[in-house]
């Protein structure tokens, strides 16, 4: 199964809602951080693999439909060039609120790693692997996180041709989404979900399944 759709937006931009919207089109399954997170024995070994060597995407994607999230969104350039034929999304926010909602969610995860219990320290060092191929090292004040977000965005827009590129806040819901993938627009309510609570949540029970 080859890949329709990618998303190159970064953690924190509406990724989660993403994922569950593309399921709700049939376009599922989608691969998210979260999958990585359930299974990591698994996922975290494919995933450090393809950091040494990203050029075979088959076994990272098996099965999958679609994409988004990290850590997808680090391989930009990579994913372009194996998928000449998918479609692409980049989601969006204002740098400023994502550098806030990363900083105090995801960033702040990986900063305290080495408090985190032991099965989850791998898949963690992997995440921070895969944010620095971003361009995001530990360290980084909100200015900085900010900065380099909108480089990141700006290097999508400059690398995949418009007609393939939806540029898209999750908050415009269905209508440009199914206008951009060419499906019916569903009468359902658009998901907005994994606000920071949430992610917390998701987190604790990707990683703590008997929690």
């Amino acid at each position: 199964m080859e890949l329709k759709v990618i998303g190159f937006g970064l953690g924190r931009t509406g990724t989660y809602s993403l994922k569950t919207a593309l399921g709700q089109l049939q376009l599922g399954p989608c691969h998210h951080m979260e999958l990585v997170a359930q299974n990591m024995p698994v996922h975290v070994p494919l995933w450090n693999e393809v950091l040494k060597n990203p050029t075979n995407f088959k076994a990272v994607y098996k099965d999958m439909q679609s994409a988004v999230d990290w850590p997808t969104a680090a391989f930009y350039k990579e994913l372009y060039k194996h998928y000449r034929n998918a479609k692409f999304i980049l989601t969006h926010r204002s740098k400023e609120s994502w550098a806030e909602s990363f900083g105090s969610t995801i960033y702040k995860l990986l900063s305290d790693r080495k408090n985190a219990p032991a099965p989850m320290q791998e898949w963690l060092n992997m995440a921070v692997k895969v944010i620095e191929k971003s361009g995001f090292s530990m360290g980084l004040d909100y200015d900085e996180l900010a900065e380099r977000y909108e480089a990141h965005n700006k290097a999508v827009r400059q690398l995949i041709p418009a007609e393939q590129l939806l540029v898209y806040q999750v908050k415009e819901g269905w209508e440009p989404l199914c206008k951009f993938l060419n499906v019916e627009t569903p009468s359902t309510e658009f998901p907005h979900t994994n606000n920071r609570e949430e992610f917390w949540d998701i987190v604790k029970g990707a990683t703590e399944p008997n929690a």
